[in-house]
């Protein structure tokens, strides 16, 4: 399944907007996707769009139970 245009940059305008300080689970941003009106369809999709981000400068992954997704803020 190909990442929907936008996806990545909604999550991370998402995250400097409410100044959140990670890293965060998928379940946890999820939550803060739906706090400012932003539709996605599980956290599992969230993880996807991160996943497929990983080892970038961009998305950090700490691995464990759950993984947990540290993403850079805009214009770093």
């Amino acid at each position: 399944m190909a990442i929907r245009r936008g996806e990545f940059e909604r999550i991370r305008s998402v995250l400097d907007e409410a100044d959140a300080d990670g890293p965060f689970t998928a379940r946890e941003i999820l939550d803060l996707l739906a706090e400012h009106d932003e539709d996605f369809d599980s956290a599992h999709r969230v993880a996807t769009v991160l996943g497929r981000r990983a080892g970038t400068d961009e998305v950090e992954v700490i691995e464990g139970r759950p993984y947990r997704y540290r993403v850079s803020e805009l214009g770093n």
